[in-house]
């Protein structure tokens, strides 16, 4: 860091990302060279065989190419080495080293065409084992260049030319003037392309309308937003998180004040009201699970539920007028079946179509607990990830809700589909004709729970007392005024440091530029970082105290950024208000801050025992503020404790818990 300059253009890649790479490719290197020059010695004056002679000039041409380029390696590793992250100096050297080597893949390309001919020719009689040796050689190097252009790919930077431009001058350039201005906006025009092709390609399996094409646009500009403002390449990001997850290990095993949460005193009342909601959210997410289908019944029974579904399914299926979308073999209905233990008269409406902005979802009879549950599949396809994406804010406006107010655009577009569905088609009014004295319940996972506590919303006016459970839902989703609304009927569940129910685009600013800081204040340098963090996350022991800048510095001066991460930051962020380029000092910031819906009960591991094939986890819950998920915590963790087996697991584990100390 900051990307390093080549060829005129910035590349995704630091001075000091040799090290590793280099060493490797060295070891490689030292090995080959030891067998050739090995082979050489032992089968020198025996080269008399029809192309030996060739063979002799190719092997001593090829020692010394390779002692050139262990060279050249040697010394871009070790100048790679040098200075920290943010002090690239020492390692001003590193861009002349690296033409050298480059410059030898020239001969090296050469040399190994020249050995492919030589192996190919019919006429050559020679030794078997110098045969094999010399195509093991042309293998190898023929290996090395692949993966050499595959690695150019990999850190080809699209915008590093304009970026380069850009970063060098605009420290001098008056941004007031139109030249200026222009240049600014061909960078951000041309960035927001690059993101948009690279968002079709990733997508390109899937049949794109005006639809898919509005939303392209938009996550690209979201993206470009983000990324725009650092010069950051992937391993400093890498490097920020291990030190980040360290540092909070650090802070976590120091004595602490307790826990802000909603409930100020601890009265049976509040006590006994968690107990029902926990028994209540462990018997809706099994609902929540069973809407992801076959996915999700084959990964939590690996090694039977094919069986099952194969002699199971074909039997059991509804009328076609009951079901939407592509179900083949019935193995999605089989699963929600076997998931949620009802019988296949029991649904009302199934829907497995899936678009941008449309999810599937299901309506079910609960007759355990007298209830019509609506239940909405989480993120399962791309589609789905582009609705997550879709993360703008709109408002969101509805008649006799004073509270109305701002939120996540993809997911109120997600819960509008459900919503025309259950009024305009009539699958509501079909239900509670059947069961007139249910109750309403909506109920979904991640994705699924950010809509299902929309569509909770849009449909509080016409049933008073329904009520939603939303498992692990996206932080970014309600506006304050909302999220107070909706305690009266939503129920959050979190699970751990879930790092889901804590995206938003204030907390990924928020963590952008902790990284920045942490990883620009760090005195170590950034291979030493990744090999003690690997490490550390693989085997565990105690967080290692890097020096940093800060070490030293009284409390007044921590309050203003090192000239270091000053560098790092091209410029604010527009999710700031101060952005000279793009708005006035008073002008809003582009992504207000949102929160998670209704009450939250945040469940946490209390203690953990491992055994040979197993873990027995504890766990605790309680009532919790949306405050505590106001920033991003890095965590082995925070992707498995937002999947729903391991929610569904704690949830299970708590109101177990709960039915034997009622039995006791």
């Amino acid at each position: 860091m900051p990307g390093l300059v080549v060829f005129g253009r910035r590349w995704a890649i630091g001075s000091d990302d040799f090290v590793l790479p280099g060493a490797f490719e060295l070891f490689v290197r030292l090995v080959w060279w030891i067998g050739i020059l090995a082979l050489y010695t032992v089968h020198k004056g025996q080269f008399n065989c029809p192309g030996g002679g060739l063979l002799h000039s190719y092997l001593l041409i090829l020692l010394i190419l390779l002692a050139s380029i262990i060279c050249a390696l040697c010394a871009l590793v070790y100048v790679s080495m040098q200075g920290t992250i943010s002090n690239p100096g020492p390692r001003k050297s590193l861009p002349k080293l690296l033409y050298t080597r480059l410059l030898l893949y020239l001969p090296e390309f050469i040399w190994a065409v020249v050995g492919a001919v030589w192996v190919s020719d019919s006429s050559v009689h020679c030794e078997k084992t110098v045969i094999n040796v010399v195509i093991g050689t042309v293998i190898a190097s023929w290996v090395i260049i692949i993966f050499t252009v595959i690695g150019v790919v990999i850190v080809f930077d699209p915008l590093g030319g304009k970026k380069t431009f850009y970063l060098t001058d605009s420290v001098n350039r008056n941004l007031e003037s139109s030249q200026s201005g222009q240049l600014l906006y061909n960078v951000k025009s041309t960035a927001t392309r690059v993101w948009e092709k690279r968002i079709r390609l990733l997508c390109c399996c899937i049949v794109q309308d005006d639809d898919h094409r509005v939303a392209f646009t938009s996550i690209a500009e979201l993206f470009r937003t983000y990324f725009s403002d650092t010069d950051l390449v992937p391993s400093d990001i890498a490097a920020g998180l291990i030190l980040l997850h360290q540092e909070q290990d650090k802070m976590e095993s120091c004595p602490k004040e307790p826990e802000e949460v909603l409930c100020h005193s601890p009265s049976s009342l509040v006590t006994d009201d968690l107990d029902i909601e926990l028994d209540n959210a462990a018997h809706y997410m099994l609902f929540a699970a069973a809407a992801y289908g076959w996915p999700y019944y084959i990964y939590t029974n690996p090694f039977t539920a094919l069986c099952k579904l194969n002699g199971d399914c074909c039997g059991n299926r509804p009328t076609d007028s009951d079901i939407t979308g592509s179900d083949r073999r019935n193995f999605h209905f089989g699963s929600i079946l076997k998931i949620t233990g009802l019988q296949y008269r029991d649904f009302i409406h199934i829907s497995f179509h899936n678009k941008i902005y449309e999810i599937p979802f299901f309506v079910a009879l609960d007759h355990k607990k007298e209830a019509i549950v609506v239940a909405v599949r989480g993120t399962l396809s791309f589609e789905d990830i582009l609705t997550d994406l879709s993360a703008d804010c709109e408002d969101l406006t509805l008649e006799d809700v004073l509270e109305n107010g701002f939120v996540h655009k993809g997911i109120t577009q997600a819960a509008n589909y459900i919503y025309r569905k259950l009024i305009n088609d009539g699958i509501l009014n079909q239900a509670f004709t059947i069961a007139p004295e249910y109750k309403l319940v909506i109920v979904g996972h991640s994705l699924g729970g950010g809509t299902a506590s929309i569509l909770a919303i849009m449909l509080r006016n016409s049933f008073p007392t329904l009520r939603c459970y939303a498992f692990s839902p996206p932080g970014g989703l309600l506006s304050k005024s909302l999220a107070d609304y909706t305690k009266h009927f939503i129920v959050s569940v979190i699970v751990g440091k879930d790092l889901v129910a804590r995206l938003s685009m204030p907390n990924m600013e928020d963590l952008k530029r902790r990284i920045v800081r942490i990883v620009a204040n760090c005195n170590r340098p950034k291979y030493q970082i990744l090999l003690r963090g690997c490490w550390y996350e693989v085997f565990g022991g105690d967080p290692d105290n890097f020096p940093t800048e800060l070490d030293g510095r009284n409390e007044d001066a921590l309050t203003q950024p090192l000239l270091a991460e000053e560098s790092l930051m091209v410029r604010r962020s527009p999710s700031y208000n101060a952005l000279e380029d793009e708005s006035h000092l008073n002008s809003p910031p582009q992504y207000p801050r949102l929160y998670l819906p209704g009450k939250i009960i945040h469940v946490v591991e209390e203690s953990s025992s491992r055994r040979l094939c197993s873990s027995d986890i504890k766990y605790a819950a309680r009532w919790s503020n949306e405050t505590v998920f106001s920033s991003i915590l890095i965590s082995p963790k925070m992707i498995t404790d937002h999947m729903p087996d391991v929610v569904l697991k704690a949830l299970n584990s708590l109101s177990q818990e709960h039915a034997s100390c009622i039995s006791c």
